[in-house]
């Protein structure tokens, strides 16, 4: 029988990096909380591997095929947890009574559904999926506010301005004497790059990231800054603000993690080491602070902070993002579906890195945005958008 004096947590998306930081810092406080329910696309043994740890309740496979052999394995060693399987498990998972608090850490448009069913349900929901956001924001934001759901960001930058801002900030910044957000971005591996070589970029290359461990896909949205793009996005949802109160800006560094200024001339700023353990046991903790596991920040080592402005012309998808999110209704879903397929098929060595700007921009100029009123909208505008950028693609794809 479980605790029930201990807080229930679902971690959506178990097996990837945001996932495995996670359970990191739950299973340093196994005497506050358990872990009710994990899930994962198709990687069968690492999952395995955590239930065998953990002993969620439940244990999800996105796959069918994978669901299979993941019961399969857990009949054995593990019986007393239940296996599901596809996006009908994971919406079970992200609402379960039990389950107190939701981590959304399923990258991409696949975490959708699940977030949005969490958020549905009244849950603590630690939002790492930026794409939830960036589709159905307010949509989304309507479901936290009318459930009385919990949203906290776990992106590092999100989760600093956070702490930087008074309460309120929801009410508007003129209320609470906020001036902007400065959303920091490290420039990634390609920030000095001599422009003429971009084209001659590799996946390897570009998955390379200076400061941050990450997967491939946010690896390379945070090489062509698509990634800074959607936080500008998910920034103007959580914190109720426009493109024209975000500045982008640029600090290799990343130990500033972004900071907030406010109309007396004062800025606050977040500082930490590089890892993502501190927003996740921040938003887990939440009023509250507690042990994450992450050395202290060494001021002497750092020893300098340097700051740049981006330059749209090395960096176009940061420019395709705001002017998404000013054109408003489906836009941005538009432009995440076609980055999504655009960064796919440059992994997969069918486009040059620099085409990755060209798909998304054919893609947003051919396909008719509409309000993002319904869900049923939304993942219409999405399935178009990425036929759109399969036909772009496609006509790269001979030419490279």
């Amino acid at each position: 029988m479980a605790d029930a004096a201990l807080i229930g947590v679902t971690v959506l998306g178990a097996t990837g990096s945001i996932g495995r930081s996670t359970l990191d810092v739950l299973g340093r406080h196994r005497d506050r909380y358990r872990v009710v329910a994990l899930t994962a696309n198709s990687q069968v043994d690492r999952l395995c591997e955590q239930c065998l740890e953990h002993r969620p309740d439940y244990a999800v496979m996105a796959d069918a095929a994978a669901a299979e052999r993941l019961a399969e394995r857990l009949r054995a060693e593990a019986p007393e947890i239940t296996v599901l399987a596809g996006m009908a498990g994971l919406e079970q998972v992200a609402a379960l009574p039990e389950a107190d608090y939701v981590m959304a850490a399923i990258v991409g448009a696949a975490g959708l559904t699940p977030t949005l069913a969490a958020a549905r349900a009244g849950k603590r929901v630690l939002l790492a999926n930026k794409e939830a956001l960036v589709m159905s924001g307010r949509l989304f934001m309507d479901a936290v506010q009318q459930s009385n759901a919990v949203l906290l960001p776990i992106d590092s930058e999100h989760n600093a301005i956070f702490q930087c801002m008074p309460a309120g900030f929801a009410d508007g910044f003129a209320r609470v004497g906020v001036r902007r957000i400065l959303l920091t971005a490290s420039g990634g591996p390609f920030r000095t790059t001599p422009l003429e070589q971009l084209a001659t970029v590799t996946p390897e290359q570009a998955v390379a990231h200076p400061n941050w461990s990450m997967g491939r896909k946010i690896s390379v949205d945070s090489a062509t800054m698509m990634n800074k793009g959607l936080e500008v996005i998910e920034a103007c949802w959580l914190f109720n603000t426009t493109p024209a109160q975000v500045q982008v800006v640029l600090h290799p560094q990343s130990v500033i993690h972004s900071m907030v200024e406010y109309v007396d001339g004062s800025v606050l700023a977040q500082l930490g080491n590089p890892d993502m353990r501190t927003p996740i046991a921040h938003a887990l903790a939440w009023p509250e602070r507690m042990d994450s596991g992450v050395s202290s920040l060494d001021m002497f080592a750092v020893a300098r902070l340097d700051f740049s402005a981006p330059d749209l012309n090395r960096f176009p998808c940061l420019r395709l993002a705001v002017e998404a999110m000013e054109a408003g209704g489906t836009s941005s879903a538009i432009l995440n579906a076609a980055n999504e397929v655009a960064v796919e098929s440059f992994l997969q060595r069918r486009i040059a890195y620099t085409a990755i700007p060209q798909v998304i921009e054919a893609v947003l100029a051919e396909t008719t945005a509409h309000g993002a009123e319904s869900l049923e909208q939304i993942l219409a505008d999405d399935a178009a958008a990425r036929a759109a950028a399969e036909r772009q693609v496609t006509l790269r794809d001979t030419k490279h």
